[in-house]
């Protein structure tokens, strides 16, 4: 793979560059190499998911795409601007991406419309009346417009990961960035959150989704990616990584799963 060059960068990511371009990323904590030299360009409007086992690095990569981690070597770009770069606002950079956790990550003590207006207050300086104004147009989007007073313990475990999908489109972030956001759940909730993400993928959201719904992947995914201790394995179009995998290593997680 290329590096983006000043050209590319100038640009923003115009003439076809990917919306998100990670090169050569490795991160450790301590001893453990935990990406070692991850490789993934996402373009504009395309849902690329990500499976592996547990320990593979899915997880630590959306967190360094959004700077939650700092990188140990590579860089990430999004929409050509080098964003891995330390003397860049990393909170400026963040604001432009939304990210779902496995664990919701909702205030407990702040109602719904609180958690999901917080970012648009805080971050982008968007008056209160106008902020919930748009919090409660997501709401609606995500059927959960009702419960808008109401707060996180008083919701369902498939309804609290609606209102973080809420929470993080709310902004209208380029890029939405996804942890396993089921895993969580109850199975018999898990229908009600991927049929959202099938919503959004529809209405051309560019997203990276870590998971393990197999299903869902088949269903999304623009491009599935295997990781196996840190690095991608295997790439390529679901209906081939899935069903008809070249390398052994993804044969055998597939095999595992089945």
């Amino acid at each position: 793979m290329s590096a983006v060059g000043p050209t590319t960068a100038a640009a923003g990511g115009a003439g076809g560059a990917p919306l998100l371009r990670v090169e050569q990323v490795r991160k450790s904590f301590g001893d453990h190499l935990v990406l070692d030299g991850v490789d993934l360009d996402v373009d504009a409007h395309r849902c690329v998911v990500l499976i592996g086992a547990s320990g593979s690095g899915k997880s630590t990569l959306l967190r360094t795409i959004d700077l939650l981690e700092e990188v140990d070597d590579g860089a990430i770009w999004l929409e050509g601007e080098e964003i891995t770069d330390p003397r860049k606002d990393a909170d400026a950079l963040r604001a432009r991406m939304g990210m779902v956790f496995q664990a919701f990550n909702l205030f407990p003590h702040m109602s719904v419309l609180d958690n999901v207006t917080l970012a648009s207050r805080l971050v982008h300086k968007v008056p209160r009346a106008e902020a919930e104004e748009r919090a409660t147009a997501m709401l609606e989007r995500v059927g959960l417009a009702a419960r808008a007073r109401a707060y996180p313990d008083q919701l369902s475990g498939g309804q609290q990961q609606r209102v973080a999908i809420a929470r993080a489109l709310v902004t209208s972030p380029r890029l939405l960035l996804l942890d396993e956001v089921t895993s969580a759940l109850d199975p018999e909730l898990v229908g009600e959150v991927l049929d959202l993400l099938i919503e959004l993928k529809a209405d051309g959201m560019t997203m990276v989704v870590a998971t393990h719904e197999m299903g869902f992947a088949r269903r999304v995914a623009d491009e599935v990616c295997f990781l196996h201790e840190g690095r991608v394995h295997e790439r390529g179009a679901p209906e081939q990584v899935l069903g008809d995998p070249v390398e052994q290593r993804t044969r055998d997680f597939l095999r595992r799963l089945a």
